[in-house]
């Protein structure tokens, strides 16, 4: 299992070698990652909350670009919910979730 914003970039790999079960790409609202994001980095005092602020908007900008880049390299975008519950399945010897 690999997670993060670069795991996409082993899916062409893994699956050549068939180590592939799936590969996914979360798409959540953008508002509410921006808020998670933000609650979270003022809770840590990571930076000034301007600065917080600024940068989570100019990553709620390129949100969208990067759910394209992953879907580019071969993941699949879904939500939350659908990625547990095909794990689950996966995990469950349901290969379709």
């Amino acid at each position: 299992m690999a997670e993060g914003i670069f795991a996409a970039e082993i899916v062409e790999e893994c699956r050549r070698r068939g180590l592939l079960a799936g590969a996914y790409a979360l798409r959540r609202p953008r508002g509410a990652t921006f808020l998670r994001r933000l609650a979270r980095d003022l809770s840590e005092q990571r930076k000034a909350p301007r600065v917080l602020i600024r940068r989570g908007v100019t990553l709620l900008r390129a949100e969208p670009a990067v759910l394209r880049r992953q879907m580019g390299l071969g993941a699949e975008a879904a939500r939350a919910r659908d990625v547990l519950r095909r794990v689950a399945g996966l995990l469950a010897g349901h290969p379709h979730g």
